[in-house]
């Protein structure tokens, strides 16, 4: 075939694709504060104004543009990239975006719940260093992190200042070694009340929960993480190689 065939969609599915790709040119910085007009971003996509029009409203009702008659659509709300592919505090990863503080909601030695005992290979029953986090970019909350460390030395860290600092970087302080790696998960879910008042978001707003084990370089667990962040303001990216499949095939010499 000589011609490209257009796929017939419905607007919603053509709008929907549309406001996929702006929303990328958003966050990557592409419009600095006002979009194109209608009629320019419909000649980009190759699309009706009708379906641009729609994407829009998509992206408004996600709080990330607003637009008004005679003055245009305006970017209010940004992203900020949190990476996948390297082990590092939240405070290190947005290094260059502003300045990371904590609020401290909670920081004691308690009983470690059975899950947590077993996944930081800790006796059951006994004790590990809680410490919960409301974290800060400026005066934007981003994350409530929930962290459970092994006691020796999470012990140690309380007697840190965990208001200016990572925690990772506590742990390489005390150890004086570094960490090695995480196992994580993440996942979406909705904000329960009580997260969404204090991630100062509407109740059932889109987060990400990161559930994160790290580990020192010799292979020993000793943070065991709960992170919820806001859905609105963290994009997780990373970069990834696709292994090949065994073929099979075994080469001698």
């Amino acid at each position: 075939m000589s011609d490209v065939a257009r796929l017939r969609q419905p607007r919603s599915d053509r709008a929907r694709q549309v406001s996929d790709v702006l929303r990328r040119q958003i966050h990557g910085g592409a419009y600095e504060s006002t979009l194109p007009s209608e009629q320019d971003l419909a000649h980009e996509f190759g699309a009706s104004r009708n379906t641009v029009r729609a994407a829009l409203s998509l992206l408004k009702g996600e709080g990330l543009i607003d637009r008004a008659p005679k003055v245009g659509t305006h970017v209010v709300g940004r992203k900020y990239e949190h990476g996948l592919d390297a082990l590092l505090g939240l405070k290190e990863t947005l290094r260059g975006y502003g300045e990371v503080r904590n609020e401290v909601r909670a920081a004691s030695v308690i009983t470690a719940p059975p899950a947590v005992a077993h996944r930081l290979q800790l006796d059951p029953g006994g004790p590990v260093v809680y410490v919960e986090r409301l974290r800060y970019l400026g005066d934007l909350p981003l994350s409530l992190d929930q962290t459970y460390l092994e006691p020796e030395i999470g012990t140690e860290l309380l007697e840190h200042d965990l208001e200016c600092n990572d925690v990772f970087a506590l742990i390489e302080e005390i150890c004086d070694r570094p960490l090695g790696g995480a196992d994580l998960a993440l996942e979406a879910l909705a904000a329960d009340a009580h997260s969404a008042a204090l991630l100062q978001t509407s109740e059932h707003a889109a987060l990400l929960l990161l559930e994160r084990l790290t580990a020192l370089d010799d292979g020993r667990p000793v943070d065991l993480e709960y992170i919820r962040m806001r859905g609105d303001r963290i994009t997780m990216r990373g970069s990834l190689a696709r292994r090949p499949e065994p073929t099979g095939w075994e080469i001698t010499t």
